[in-house]
């Protein structure tokens, strides 16, 4: 329009009268595309071994030794393409591929059965050979667990787990770019809240100390994508439970499991919280060397790869992940001359949460927060417990669950110091949340089932966070992934049978 290269070129006035004209906004209009493919190619073989047919037991034993041999071999391709317009835009193409070929094999030995004190005991192993393609050697997986049941009444059990969960194609070949994350520098403003020798480890200079502009909307710039270099995580699980199905009490079954993981070489990223809080509170030069500042202004928004203006946060093996606590679950059923009543309820007790984000740097324990470098809300306890009646012709059952999130505390607000930040009286404790459910099923016809019923019945609201406060898994100013969102929904279906 202003040299006449384009004659075809239509001014936009954004001012105007009813804003732009439908010819002006066609002109300025370009359609891109982009195309997806993720493959995965998988060829895998097992034999199976009953013992029992060909008398290969224990001499205490009544049932035979059972095994399975087995291989498998995988390919996982990823592939983004984009076109010109597209690419010129920022979209960022991706391609990679990797295989892993494996064999494994699962034995059980029954040593005793059926002898006093001795209703049960066995043993169970597994062994499994990875290699893959990404890695130069090759990784061995391994468990081991006994039962042992003195009676029909009380069963013991317990075992040990090596196991590896290596990288998914995202996690190696994902595209590196810039994204949002809900922050606030605090070398920005007139006043910082930091002190000009910290920020100058961040890469601040005394020129741009004091000018430096806030993230709009505590929208600072993460840098995140994929790392070839992964290695494989690899986890310890420890396990020990008691079964109690006592004779006397015929429907009732009490359970008390107790778990130990520890996971090492863990797939993830340093988040940019933490980075800032461990920097800041610390000056430790890992944390502070991830800070990549505009050099014009030394903002930590709006950049990317070429510009600065970011925290890097992309994938990689980071430190240590570990948890630990009791899983307990009961179910109990009587009969009364008006129909059949049923309790089940399954829950977890929360020992810790505890991650270290690089070795030898120091750990933080989760259990009982929320936000920030924690995330979505962890609480100490949570539950499910359904109650059910049934009609005595089984044609018909009415049923109540009872969902229980227990309360966290905003980690921000702790004297942890990778977790402590600007202090926050909004949402520093979020409260216990309880959810009921109302379900009922009815036979209508012999072979026609009707299923009615009410999720979040009394329409408890999830709870509102601050945008500055919501963290990993947030979104829309809660966390979906542990409160009900929804709020009240009803539904209704029949299902029948031919």
């Amino acid at each position: 329009m202003i040299d006449g290269t384009d004659p075809t070129c239509v001014p936009l006035n954004v001012f105007q009268f009813r804003g732009p004209t439908a010819a002006a906004l066609n002109y300025i209009y370009a359609p891109t595309s982009t195309e997806g493919l993720d493959r995965e190619t998988v060829i895998a073989g097992t034999v199976n071994f009953d013992g029992s047919e060909y008398g290969v037991k224990l001499p205490w034993a009544e049932t035979g030794i059972g095994a399975v041999f087995g291989v498998e071999h995988r390919r996982e391709s990823l592939e983004f393409r984009a076109d010109a317009l597209a690419i010129a835009k920022g979209t960022k193409e991706i391609s990679g591929a990797f295989d892993v070929t494996e064999g494994f094999t699962e034995i059980r030995v029954p040593i005793i059965e059926d002898r006093p004190f001795f209703d049960e005991l066995s043993l169970t192993g597994g062994y499994r050979f990875s290699k893959y393609s990404t890695n130069s050697k090759g990784i061995s997986t391994y468990k081991g667990e006994i039962a042992w049941a003195p009676s029909a009444d009380l069963r013991l059990r317990g075992g040990y787990n090596r196991a590896i969960r290596a990288p998914n194609i995202s996690e190696l070949f994902g595209a590196q770019t810039p994204g949002n994350v809900t922050t606030q520098d605090p070398c920005s403003g007139t006043s910082p809240a930091a002190t000009f020798q910290q920020c100058q480890r961040t890469g601040v200079t005394a020129a741009q100390y004091g000018n430096i502009i806030e993230c709009p909307s505590e929208q600072c710039t993460g840098f995140y994508g994929g790392n070839q270099a992964l290695r494989p995580e690899e986890a310890d699980t420890y396990t020990a439970g008691i079964v109690f199905t006592p004779r006397f009490a015929r429907r009732l079954m009490l359970s008390v499991d107790y778990f130990n993981i520890k996971v090492k070489d863990y797939i993830g990223v340093i988040p940019v919280t933490l980075t800032i809080s461990q920097c800041f509170a610390t000056g430790d030069p890992f944390f502070c060397s991830l800070f990549n500042r505009n050099p014009r202004n030394g903002v930590l928004f709006g950049g990317d790869a070429t510009t600065g203006g970011y925290v890097t946060s992309t994938t990689q093996n980071t430190g240590s992940l570990g948890t630990s606590g009791l899983d307990l679950g009961v179910n109990y059923g009587f009969k009364t001359g008006i129909g059949k009543f049923d309790v089940n309820m399954v829950g977890t007790w929360l020992r810790d949460l505890t991650t270290e984000p690089l070795p030898g740097l120091g750990k933080y324990d989760c259990k009982g927060l929320f936000g920030g470098t924690c995330g979505q809300p962890s609480p100490e306890w949570r539950h499910q417990a359904r109650f059910t009646w049934t009609s005595l012709d089984d044609r018909g059952a009415i049923s109540l669950n009872w969902r229980y999130i227990g309360p966290t505390d905003l980690s921000s607000n702790t004297d942890d110091p990778f977790l402590q930040g600007a202090p926050y009286q909004v949402n520093a404790r979020l409260p216990v949340a309880n959810y009921f459910d109302l379900a009922a099923t009815a036979s209508v016809l012999d072979d026609v089932t009707l299923r009615i019923g009410v999720n979040n019945l009394l329409d408890r609201d999830p709870p509102g966070i601050a945008q500055g406060l919501l963290a990993s898994f947030g979104n829309g100013n809660t966390y979906p992934g542990v409160y009900d969102v929804a709020g009240r929904t009803f539904f209704v279906g029949l299902s029948a049978e031919f």
